[in-house]
């Protein structure tokens, strides 16, 4: 055979090679890489889970186990683990879910140091500056600065919690024991980093998150929209008005709102300054005011704040009329509002005029007032005016009174 008919031959074989080469390079995995796969079965020790191609991995069934001792994966179940070897030796990459809870526990923390892989804890008391933590029988060390992403009120409270933790200070002790620091805050930044990112995807004016309060302060609340927070102002929780958002928010609640504003910023740890919006969401009760203040109707609502020159009624939520100090005093000067009525009090007005386009309502105490003074005497009257009818008129009663002392003749 000569070398042109070889040529071709030689030249696949490498192509090839190269492309195995290329494919172990990109789809290898390495110690402390995440690996997604599928569960493909399940023995009394392990769980073996399909990685793609040729690859398969183990984890110890314990690694799967809830706290009751029940599995909570099953056959075709898509599963998510650390690698903690990559099966160079044996063929078979070895997974952990969390690491510490096996045999080769110690061993296990160490190479959890070395890769920045997570180990579970369960924090056992709070002492001078952080927290005790169990993780695979030895005691650890975490700041109360690591605890969390924000300020820990009362540390007391994470006592008998387990959480995930990445060990960021190992030294091994001459008798076995080691001094073991941890950290929460850096897993939970590096998850709200995730979130972020994906949350930029679309982030813009006009997007809808689902968000969680995470902080409450008198203008307004500190909303996690998904690894970034942006500011709900107080005049942005809903068309009533709100004296402090603690009266219709909590921490940690769960609310839908609406991105108004996005201001980038020159801190690299703040890159844009994101105002969000629930009013934005709700039904303005403007839509409606011809139904909730008709012009030329007496209407009912509850005086809300007082100042000189009148008194402010709300009507219904987000629905505030003005009756100016002239139109309440029945024609007396008045020196200011407060001397008719206070904050709390009830009153009927009627409505003078309505701006939808200023959003201004103006009311009248004094016109109610006689309206129901005209309905009351008109009612009067008419009450009167049945009882003429039922006595009869004056030259009936009086031929009634002549005719008495005929009958009795």
């Amino acid at each position: 055979m000569s070398d042109e008919e070889q040529t071709p031959v030689e030249d696949f074989a490498a192509m090839f090679d190269a492309s195995e080469a290329s494919q172990s390079a990109d789809g290898g995995l390495s110690v402390g890489d995440v690996a997604r796969g599928t569960v493909v079965s399940i023995d009394r020790d392990s769980v073996f889970v399909d990685l793609g191609g040729k690859s398969e991995g183990v984890l110890e069934r314990s690694q799967v186990l809830d706290d009751d001792g029940e599995l909570t994966v099953a056959v075709g179940d898509e599963v998510e683990a650390r690698v903690v070897d990559t099966g160079e030796r044996s063929g078979v990459v070895v997974l952990r879910r969390s690491l510490g809870r096996g045999a080769d526990a110690a061993d296990e923390l160490a190479t959890a140091f070395e890769h920045g892989i997570p180990v579970e804890g369960v924090v056992a008391a709070v002492n001078s500056g952080g927290f005790d933590v169990q993780v695979a029988g030895n005691r650890a060390f975490c700041p109360v600065s690591q605890m969390d992403l924000r300020y820990v009120e009362d540390p007391s409270v994470f006592v008998g919690q387990r959480h995930q933790f990445r060990i960021t200070r190992f030294e091994a002790g001459r008798r076995g024991a080691a001094n073991i620091v941890v950290s929460r805050r850096a897993l939970l930044e590096e998850e709200a980093a995730e979130r972020s990112a994906e949350t930029r995807k679309r982030l813009e004016v006009g997007a809808v998150f689902h968000g969680t309060v995470r902080r409450i302060e008198k203008f307004g609340a500190f909303v996690d929209i998904g690894g970034i927070e942006g500011l709900l102002h107080v005049s942005e929780l809903g068309f009533a008005r709100v004296r402090h958002p603690s009266e219709v928010l909590a921490e940690d609640q769960v609310v839908e709102v609406q991105v108004v504003k996005i201001e980038a910023t020159d801190d690299d740890k703040q890159r844009e300054r994101i105002g969000l919006s629930l009013k934005s969401l709700a039904k303005d009760p403007w839509d409606d005011i011809a139904d909730i203040a008709p012009v030329g109707r007496a209407v009912t609502g509850t005086v809300r704040k007082v100042e000189a020159f009148g008194a402010f009624v709300e009507l219904a939520e987000g629905i505030d009329g003005l009756v100016h100090v002239s139109e309440m005093g029945g024609g007396e000067r008045i020196a200011h509002a407060r001397k008719v009525v206070d904050v709390g009090d009830r009153v009927t007005a009627t409505v003078v005029s309505v701006d939808r386009e200023r959003r201004r309502i103006a009311l009248s105490i004094d016109r109610a007032k006689n309206e129901a003074d005209s309905a009351e005497e008109r009612e009067a009257v008419a009450a009167f005016g049945s009882s003429e009818q039922s006595l009869g008129t004056f030259g009936d009663l009086l031929a009634a009174a002549e005719e008495k002392p005929r009958r009795k003749r």
